[in-house]
């Protein structure tokens, strides 16, 4: 069966995705302790990017790679909402799908820092 909001389009349409996607940051912020702590991070590092790098792509490519990081764990974190949504019984499917979730923002996590000290060291 298809979503009943799949009919709407145009502006109508943006509107109500924008409304989805901030009640989605607020629920990210207010229930998962890694998407603040990931929040906190980005406070530091953007403007960072700003005052230690002068080359414009190197300071972009150093944004995108915070901004990566959190957009891996709301993916992490929806992964681990529906597979609760479904079952809280232990089974080694969702032990993992969580887990593999977890090891995305982990990659992330190494690939921010990676991406920095290169950038940062050439």
């Amino acid at each position: 069966m298809e979503s009943p909001y799949k009919g709407k389009t145009g502006f109508k349409r943006l509107l109500n995705a924008l409304g989805y996607s901030f009640s989605g940051l607020r629920a990210a912020f207010r229930h998962e302790d890694a998407f603040r702590q990931e929040v906190l991070l980005a406070i530091v590092l953007v403007p960072l990017a700003f005052l230690l790098e002068h080359n414009m792509m190197g300071r972009a490519i150093m944004i995108a790679c915070v901004l990566l990081v959190l957009i891996v764990e709301l993916i992490n974190s929806a992964i681990e909402a529906t597979v609760d949504r479904i079952s809280l019984d232990d089974h080694r499917l969702a032990k993992r799908a969580k887990d593999m979730g977890s090891a995305s923002v982990l990659v992330c996590l190494l690939n921010l820092v990676v991406v920095w000290s290169l950038i940062l060291l050439s």
